[in-house]
């Protein structure tokens, strides 16, 4: 994907098909944990699509209707944002909602080895 493109592609995951979406899925994806209630958590929504992240798609879980997804990925704050690329996990970002940011923490955690997903 081109740094200066919007992230286009988006998924909206659950419980039932987590796992096998993201294991199909080519390049990268930034899979972000919120919950309606959460103010942080609207503005990743409204902000994210909208960032020249160098990701393939955003995918987003609803934290208060996937509780076991929550307990797997050890989510513990909102939004929680996990880096995910052909299939294999690439852990927990810890950066701000900002583009630098985000870039930097992707960066770093695609240079870490890969793990299976939790």
């Amino acid at each position: 994907m081109a740094a200066e493109d919007s992230i286009r592609a988006q998924l909206e995951l659950t419980d039932f098909d987590l796992d096998h979406r993201l294991l199909e899925l080519s390049g990268v994806s930034l899979l972000t944990f919120i919950s309606i209630g959460c103010a942080s958590c609207r503005r990743a929504r409204r902000e994210l699509p909208g960032m020249a992240l160098p990701i393939e798609r955003l995918c987003w879980v609803d934290a208060g209707d996937n509780g076991g997804l929550v307990e797997r990925y050890g989510v513990f704050h909102l939004p929680a944002l996990f880096v995910i690329r052909d299939g294999q996990f690439f852990g927990a970002l810890q950066a701000r909602l900002e583009r630098a940011s985000l870039v930097s923490a992707l960066d770093a955690a695609l240079a870490g080895p890969a793990e299976e997903l939790p």
